[in-house]
């Protein structure tokens, strides 16, 4: 029998949700959605047989094995928690929650009901990240001693007064909504337990509307933004290994871009989406390069996988459905999330303190 899955949420990360479900031979039985005619639409257009207007009903209405969470970021937690407690495997889109201590609530709930847990962090789904992995696990690159993880951007704030730039909605601007470097970069690395944090986040340009992003998002203008517009940060581990981290939607750069680099005992390397207009996929150009010495000399390896204009999305939503049926792995731990969101939280603390925090 195909695993049944319902989607909580039928936004703009739906589509990619339901594709990876559908590849993955899941059937999608249920849509809620605040917005009725939303969730209409979505379930015409991916044959889904019912749709609701709360999570609530479709909890007790629906027949799924799986819930899928595609709500702003407040909301990631407590539906998390009554899914689980449900009965119902979980894939949460990121960020995991608002702050470490509601991961911890979510990763109880795992536990006490025995249902898988997951988080979309899509960006470990990338052909580039399969192929750099394989070369991590082989002893090619050595340890990671160091990384720099970048999503940066000129012009990306994503509307002023919605919920994205609300702190009590999102839990805060750019370092939040954009941490998939952070995390890919700490995947890489190993994921080692953090030690030291420094962070400094800005606002210079959050009120500049010449810096909106260009996907058509709406402006409240009753409504807040109180979050940064970018965010710098190191973080030194307990294995002595060192992470730079730069996030931002409106920052005096050239253009988008979107990277992790990292130096190794043996190699270097790098896995980069670079933007020719920012926020635009259908702009991107995609590299993936090994730096190694061969007979004494330089030399820079190109690694050529398959296009994901996607950035892995719907590689990543299958994973979860066939992390629940036992044929793969899974991409993400819960534990890995917590991690993340410590460091995420000691950088938001060490900016608004001014100190280097310890965890």
């Amino acid at each position: 029998m195909p695993t049944k899955v319902a989607i909580i949420g039928a936004g703009g990360m739906l589509e990619h949700h339901a594709s990876g479900f559908l590849t993955a031979g899941a059937e999608i039985v249920a849509i809620a959605d605040v917005n009725p005619e939303s969730a209409a639409k979505a379930a015409e257009q991916y044959d889904v047989p019912v749709v609701f207007d709360n999570p609530e009903t479709m909890l007790q209405e629906s027949d799924c094995d799986a819930v899928s969470i595609i709500v702003p970021n407040k909301f990631h937690a407590p539906l998390a928690i009554d899914c689980l407690a449900a009965g119902k495997h979980v894939f949460c889109e990121k960020p995991p929650a608002m702050n470490a201590a509601e991961v911890r609530q979510m990763i109880a709930a795992a536990e006490a009901s025995g249902k898988r847990l997951m988080f979309n962090f899509n960006n470990r789904a990338r052909p580039e990240s399969y192929a750099m992995r394989e070369l991590i696990e082989n002893g090619t690159v050595g340890r990671i001693n160091s990384a720099q993880a970048k999503w940066i951007r000129r012009t990306g704030i994503p509307g002023f007064g919605g919920w994205f730039t609300t702190k009590a909605m999102s839990g805060g601007g750019p370092l939040i909504d954009l941490l998939h470097m952070v995390d890919l970069a700490m995947y890489f690395m190993g994921y080692p337990e953090p030690a030291h944090v420094l962070g400094q986040t800005f606002r210079d340009l959050i009120n500049d509307t010449s810096f909106k992003g260009p996907w058509g998002i709406p402006d409240n203008a009753d409504g807040i933004t109180d979050v940064e517009a970018a965010a710098h940060g190191m973080i030194v581990f307990k294995t002595g290994q060192i992470l730079m981290l730069q996030a931002s939607w409106a920052e005096m750069v050239k253009r988008e871009e979107v990277s992790v680099v990292f130096q190794g005992s043996q190699a270097g390397g790098k896995v980069e989406r670079l933007f020719e207009k920012d926020g635009l996929d259908e702009t991107a150009i995609d590299t993936c390069e090994l730096y190694v010495q061969k007979d004494g000399a330089s030399v820079n390896r190109t690694i050529e996988v398959e296009d994901c204009p996607d950035m892995g999305r719907s590689r990543s939503a299958a994973n979860f459905v066939r992390t629940i049926e036992g044929s793969e792995q899974p991409l993400n731990t819960p534990d890995q999330a917590l991690s993340l969101m410590q460091v995420i939280d000691a950088i938001y603390q060490s900016a608004e303190t001014g100190q280097p925090v310890s965890l």
